[in-house]
């Protein structure tokens, strides 16, 4: 189904499935030093006032501190969406928490796309979220290493998709430099909208990046939109909510879509099975852990295309 927030009242809970599944304290910072101010996009305040900051700064708050109840696991469909060429599917699962540093993620590809070829070879990723975001990937160049992923690296592409590790922290949700813009509409729903500024190590490593703005549903605060914004506030990448499923009592994000506006290719990332309120073992979660196979739970909740 198409989001539509009139239909069903949206538990907190989902507000960190909205942030792909991957969620404190926020206070108004100077601006970054690394990052030119000439490249510092100006806030495009929506009201005639300038919006209460302290307000805004509440909603992020709340934002950092949802979660899902419980472990859940997940497997998914990325389908590769190219201007020009066919389409690609990679299966995947994924496994999902929160410990003391924030929501964590392991990420199973199986499989990668090499130009329009599709060659089975099985990806492992371990993304810490939270405001001291770490992420980790398996197999290393040697074949048999799990190695640290650096922010040099966040943003490359996962298995030839428009998936990067950047958009499974989703750190910009902790950047501690940002500005509450106020409300607007975004299709049909009142939205409060956030510009965020990268932090010195971002802005050095992406110095074309200037800020994401973020789009809060303004009755649910659920994360429904993000938008990597260039030099003049081009959008460079976006990412947003297609659709969602209720399992039990929980709502959960079913599809979201990320769009280089660049090269106008899309990824989806489509959920074909869930099943929340686990308990996993937290060693799971560590790095030393990926090179270790995880079976999936026995009891799944299948979810129609």
């Amino acid at each position: 189904m198409r989001v539509d927030f009139h239909r069903f009242s949206l538990h907190r809970q989902t507000v960190s499935a909205v942030c792909l599944f991957f969620g404190l304290f926020a206070t108004l910072a100077a601006p970054s030093a690394a990052q030119s101010r000439l490249n510092r996009p100006v806030p495009r305040y929506l009201q005639p006032s300038t919006p209460d900051q302290q307000a805004g700064a509440a909603l992020l708050r709340e934002v950092r501190a949802s979660g899902p109840a419980g472990d859940y696991y997940l497997e998914f469909e990325l389908r590769v969406l190219p201007r020009r060429g066919d389409e690609v599917r990679i299966p995947g699962s994924l496994w999902g928490s929160r410990n003391s540093a924030g929501p964590v993620t392991r990420l199973l590809l199986s499989g990668t796309r090499e130009g329009e070829v599709f060659t089975s070879i099985e990806r492992r990723f371990l993304v810490q979220g939270g405001p001291r975001p770490a992420a980790w990937r398996w197999p290393a160049a040697d074949g048999t290493s799990t190695v640290a992923i650096d922010d040099g690296a966040l943003f490359a592409p996962l298995a030839g998709t428009d998936l990067s590790a950047f958009d499974l922290q989703m750190p910009f949700l902790y950047w501690p430099d940002f500005i509450y813009e106020g409300l607007t509409r975004l299709r049909g729903r009142p939205a409060s909208t956030f510009l965020l500024y990268p932090p010195a190590a971002i802005a050095a490593r992406r110095p074309e990046l200037s800020a994401i703005r973020v789009y809060l549903d303004a009755q649910f605060n659920a994360l429904v939109q993000a938008e990597q914004l260039g030099e003049n506030e081009k959008v460079l990448k976006s990412m947003r909510v297609v659709d969602l499923k209720k399992i039990g009592d929980q709502w959960m994000v079913k599809t979201l879509e990320l769009r280089d506006e660049t090269t106008r290719n899309k990824t989806r990332f489509a959920v074909t099975a869930a099943a929340l309120g686990l308990d996993f073992a937290g060693g799971l979660f560590e790095p030393g852990s990926l090179p270790s196979v995880i079976r999936a739970p026995e009891k799944l909740t299948r979810l129609p295309e």
